[in-house]
């Protein structure tokens, strides 16, 4: 099955930081407003996911969560979760305060990568 989230090592510290600090995890990326579309990381029940919004796949074991409708848009390209100095539009993820943003690079899938990806999970 081909994934359709990774992580780099950067992100992995930054995650193993913020797992120390804070517990469970959970990110979830939006399809606009204040934090336009840049994934914020929460503790694990600090963001509630709306129905229809999709997980995607765990980084770390912790679930990813996209808008719906951002979904649809992206659901033919691969993620994988970078983390860059700096911050954010509106500093609500969990990284904000060490000076650091999460982001997301994106790549389509092939052909046979699409006949072959894990299962989504949607909020009910």
């Amino acid at each position: 099955m081909v994934k359709r989230i990774d992580v780099t090592q950067k992100a992995l510290e930054v995650i193993k930081t913020l797992k120390e600090k804070h517990g469970d995890l959970m990110f979830y990326q939006a399809g606009g407003c204040c934090e336009g579309t840049q994934p914020q990381c929460f503790e694990k029940g600090g963001f509630y996911v709306r129905t229809n919004d999709v997980m995607i796949g765990l980084v770390d074991g912790f679930e990813f969560w996209l808008d719906r409708d951002l979904f649809e848009y992206w659901k033919f390209s691969h993620f994988t979760l970078d983390v860059v100095d700096g911050f954010g539009p509106g500093g609500f993820s969990l990284e904000t305060p060490s000076g650091k943003t999460f982001k997301i690079d994106y790549k389509l899938f092939s052909e046979d990568e699409l006949k072959n990806l894990e299962p989504i999970k949607r909020m009910e």
